[in-house]
């Protein structure tokens, strides 16, 4: 029984960018979506804060280019004319025997061209032979289902490429080691781009989006990436939708018509279909109670839990950007405990404008395990600090630091492990027989490209299978 309150055609669980972006489609299509966000604001790790008097990313500061579904989103916004390109020079790497410049022409740490000398500083020569072993190699299968990042690179073009070049980039982007990582989630067009080229150089060259150095192929927005969040919460109420923060869905319970939410308020939606767009723990806490039957171990794997400590430095000794946009760290290399850091007054122009002469902003990322390599809350600072004297190859001083913020992401980046790609396409098998959905970075893998692209494919099924009110 409803007792006559009225049923939303549909209800999304979690205000965060997978969220709001199955909003935005419906309530295009007309389904009038009511977003129910937990926090007082939307956007997840599309957010901001105020350090030393700047508006900076407290989160994702960029989208991958490679993949256009955020440009695609941006563009339906009218926000095209506020995309920026980073500074070309490029990111390095700092790996167990030094630090150099991440080559060109590669795909996430794997090599376009094994004997181009910025690959040969890394990886040396006796790397550069293994890795030429990849031409010789058999591609016609392409990379079986299931198969590792770390796996299927180790493979064709040896341990140095993996230990020195892709392990670095897999920390850096998703805080997992490359074995860890499905192929088929974190890059989907890898296999069928093997088959066409022929070696996995040519698979990497053929998927770069030009001749950018890598580090480079990303793009971002004037402002922060922060500012596509109201636009987005704008589109989606002109479209017919609501979005309503300060609301925790606490169980979700079956009804004839469909579903009923009982809220942390002490409130009840009803919804003919429901969306959650959370993390992967919270998603599983509803599913215990509202679909015992499917299939949630995916949602058990284990997260990293993610450090960011923005440091706000006066020293024109930056000026020069040392390192380029930033540097990847390898597990391996001592005497760091980043993972990585963004110099981002280096990386975009607008940001170096707006800090003034002199003032840099570095952004340094922790988190490789369980959390217990994280440091300290009283340390972080001091850590941080250290840490990008080292990478930068500056003595940074405590007294040029202008300010610093910290911000933990618990549940930010999920690590496809192999198997992800099936056992999500049976949780949704499962899930679609009782008119649940799921997106977010729980389920399309880390990084905002993956996420959009993986809503946008969610919302387009949907629209087909919630009927028109």
């Amino acid at each position: 029984m409803t007792d006559g309150r009225k049923i939303s055609p549909v209800v999304v669980i979690g205000g965060g960018m997978a969220g709001l972006v199955v909003a935005l489609d419906l309530a295009k299509a007309g389904r009038q979506p009511v977003v129910l966000e937990s926090d007082d604001q939307c956007g997840g790790v599309v957010s901001a804060h105020r350090v030393a008097g700047l508006t900076l990313d407290a989160g994702a500061e960029s989208f991958a280019t490679a993949r256009p579904a955020v440009a695609d989103l941006i563009a339906e916004l009218d926000l095209t004319e506020s995309v920026v390109q980073p500074n070309p020079n490029g990111a390095w790497v700092r790996y167990r025997a030094g630090t150099a410049p991440l080559p060109a022409n590669g795909f996430l740490g794997i090599p376009g061209r094994p004997w181009a000398a910025d690959v040969r500083r890394v990886i040396g020569l006796p790397g550069a032979l293994r890795c030429s072993l990849d031409t010789v190699l058999p591609a016609r299968a392409g990379i079986p289902v299931g198969t590792s990042l770390g796996g299927v690179v180790r493979s064709r073009m040896g341990r140095r490429v993996v230990d020195r070049l892709v392990e670095p980039v897999a920390g850096g982007v998703y805080a997992a080691e490359p074995d860890t990582l499905e192929v088929a989630t974190v890059a989907p067009g890898l296999s069928a781009a093997l088959i066409t080229a022929g070696s996995l150089a040519g698979a990497a060259r053929s998927l770069r989006t030009g001749s950018e150095r890598p580090g480079s192929a990303v793009a971002g927005l004037v402002g922060g990436l922060h500012t596509l969040i109201d636009p987005l919460l704008t589109a989606i109420g002109d479209a017919g939708g609501m979005v309503q923060t300060g609301t925790t869905a606490a169980r979700l319970n079956r009804e004839p018509t469909g579903w009923s939410i009982d809220t942390d308020q002490g409130t009840t939606i009803l919804a003919e279909q429901v969306i959650l767009a959370l993390p992967a723990s919270a998603a599983a806490r509803l599913l215990e109670s509202a679909a015992p039957a499917a299939i949630t171990a995916v949602l058990h794997t284990p997260i990293t839990p993610v450090l960011i400590c923005t440091l706000v430095i006066d020293d024109n000794r930056l000026d020069c950007a040392p390192r380029g946009t930033g540097v990847l760290v390898s597990s391996h290399a001592a005497g760091v405990r980043a993972k990585a850091l963004t110099h981002a007054t280096a990386k975009w122009a607008w940001l170096a404008e707006l800090a003034g002469p002199g003032r840099h902003v570095l952004r340094l990322s922790y988190g490789r395990g369980d959390g217990t390599d994280l440091p300290a809350e009283s340390d972080v600072a001091a850590v941080a600090l250290a840490d990008g004297a080292q990478l930068l190859g500056v003595a940074l001083r405590p007294a040029d630091v202008v300010d610093h913020a910290v911000v933990r992401w618990p549940a930010a980046l999920p690590a496809p492990r192999p198997g992800h790609a099936d056992a999500v396409r049976a949780l949704r098998t499962g899930l679609d027989s009782v008119n649940l959905a799921i997106v977010g970075a729980a389920v399309a893998g880390s990084g905002l490209a993956a996420v959009v692209g993986d809503a946008r494919q969610q919302a387009a099924t949907l629209r087909n299978a919630i009927p028109q009110y």
